[in-house]
């Protein structure tokens, strides 16, 4: 994930995001279910598209 290319912990990008820890370890599972609000907040965090943080193409 780009987090972890970024060198972040999950506190450090709860807070840069305002979300709790919590929501970062669930952006981060296969089941993520996150609000459409926070997966923005990420996106643009990151500099990416909805889909490319959270999108998995199939193999």
């Amino acid at each position: 994930m780009y987090r972890i290319q970024s060198g972040l912990r999950q506190e450090d990008l709860a807070r840069e995001v305002d979300v709790s820890r919590r929501t970062i370890i669930t952006a981060e599972s296969d089941n993520c279910n996150l609000s459409l609000a926070i997966a923005l907040r990420l996106a643009a965090y990151f500099q990416r598209t909805v889909d490319e943080l959270f999108v998995q193409e199939e193999a």
